[in-house]
């Protein structure tokens, strides 16, 4: 008997995508349901990494992900491009911790796609220049949320809402399982 291709998920036409909008000491993460006609709430939450040393946190952010994925299962990973810090040893830490929950989703076997905060302002918003709150409160809006996320879940949501957005852009030209990086496809 052949095998069914996707997870059954996917053969009813819902994708379940994870959003990470990663720190060094806070890591947020979103999981979305996309049914092909919007969105659902699954959820989301921090990870917390504290103050100890740097490799620690790390492992906390990669285990943290890891548990994530695993009790939600997720077949497709949106996550926030490291942007130019004023602080250099600042983007250091973040483009750290963004790497640690990359290999996080690679482990896994996800989809892993990257977007500009611009990107995901725009999708969410409507606009590139939209502050966090505009972020947070179009993102109870469209996940019919009654409560107001922490500001970092609501990040990590967002992107997984953009995530699901580009996704369905992609899906008319026949591109829907193409690897996205840095803007362009990988076919």
């Amino acid at each position: 008997m052949a095998a069914l291709a996707g997870t059954r998920s996917e053969r009813q036409g819902m994708t379940l995508i994870l959003g990470i909008d990663p720190g060094s000491r806070i890591t947020g993460y979103g999981v979305v349901r996309d049914t092909g006609r919007g969105c659902e709430y699954v959820a989301s939450g921090c990870i917390r990494t504290g103050n100890g040393p740097l490799p620690e946190r790390l492992q906390i952010v990669f285990r943290g992900v890891s548990e994530v994925i695993r009790l939600h299962g997720p077949v497709t990973m949106g996550i926030e491009q490291v942007f130019m810090a004023k602080n250099a040893d600042s983007a250091l830490k973040l483009g750290q911790a963004r790497g640690a929950a990359i290999v996080a989703g690679v482990e896994a076997g996800l989809e892993i796609s990257e977007y500009t905060a611009t990107q995901v302002k725009q999708a969410i918003a409507g606009t590139g220049g939209a502050d966090k709150q505009q972020v947070q409160m179009m993102v109870m809006h469209l996940l019919k949320l009654v409560q107001k996320p922490q500001i970092d879940a609501s990040d990590a949501l967002a992107i997984a809402l953009c995530h699901a957005h580009h996704r369905q852009s992609l899906i008319p030209h026949g591109l829907a399982g193409a690897k996205r990086r840095g803007g362009r496809l990988r076919l």
